[in-house]
């Protein structure tokens, strides 16, 4: 993959605040919102609800500022920022879509099998305050995965990527994986081992972008990923019983 955006002086000045925003106050606010869920999410019934509401518009805001700092700039093109089709026309996209769905239906199948019988899965216990237990927070945890998948991608992928190589001149790869660290950083809320998994997961989502020079992949398989996360796999049973719903505190 190879970009060279070009950002005006004023629009690389006010990225600074955004990225410091990014890698500084967004772990340490997600951190504490998530917290705070931990604390009220058996008392308060809309308690999740609210913390989706905030991250969703904090999420398409953020998204925002980015597009227009790159708008700013006339050096920036869509190409750029990943905003384009992948190469290998319509055809290739239905391949990988159908492929990252079943290879996902595949997952979902022995994930569920595994929480029926009562086993943890990997890295669920991380966001398990998250989990929705009402038709109300499935609907607001399906937007949030939609908005984290076309966000995130957006901020950390393809504008902070642009951004390393175009203010700061690094090369492709390195600026790939200072943005891999903002986007890790973002996750503290799930604490050193849901980060882990949050950087393996954001490894294959680089990955995928560096390959094709387009977001259009990384966004449908962030979707899925986090659809699957968060509404396809229930919390593991407990001595043979159905999940009551009630969440541990988790600590970071």
């Amino acid at each position: 993959m190879t970009i060279s955006p070009e950002f005006s002086t004023l629009a690389a000045w006010l990225a600074a605040p955004l990225v410091a925003y990014l890698l500084l106050l967004t772990p340490w606010l997600g951190r504490r919102s998530y917290e705070r869920l931990v604390r009220h999410r058996d008392g308060d019934p809309r308690a999740l609800l609210r913390m989706f509401r905030s991250w969703i518009a904090e999420s398409w805001g953020l998204m925002a500022v980015a597009l227009v700092l790159a708008a700013m700039s006339p050096g920036v093109g869509l190409a750029d920022l990943g905003l384009v089709a992948p190469p290998g026309g319509g055809s290739h996209v239905t391949g990988m879509v159908v492929g990252a769905t079943i290879g996902l239906a595949v997952v979902t199948v022995v994930l569920r099998r595994r929480a029926k019988s009562g086993r943890d899965i990997p890295g669920q216990a991380a966001f398990s305050a998250m989990l929705p237990r009402t038709t109300a927070e499935r609907w607001a945890a399906a937007a949030m995965a939609v908005t984290a998948g076309v966000c995130e991608e957006v901020l950390y992928r393809g504008f902070l990527i642009a951004l390393g190589v175009g203010v700061f001149g690094l090369d492709v790869k390195v600026a790939a994986g200072a943005a891999l660290v903002v986007f890790v950083a973002g996750h503290w809320y799930q604490g050193w081992k849901g980060m882990i998994m949050v950087a393996l997961l954001g490894c294959a989502l680089t990955g995928m972008y560096l390959s094709q020079g387009s977001l259009l992949i990384p966004i449908i398989a962030h979707v899925l990923i986090d659809l699957r996360g968060l509404l396809l796999v229930p919390a593991p049973t407990r001595a043979g019983r159905a999940d009551t719903g009630a969440i541990e505190p988790v600590r970071g």
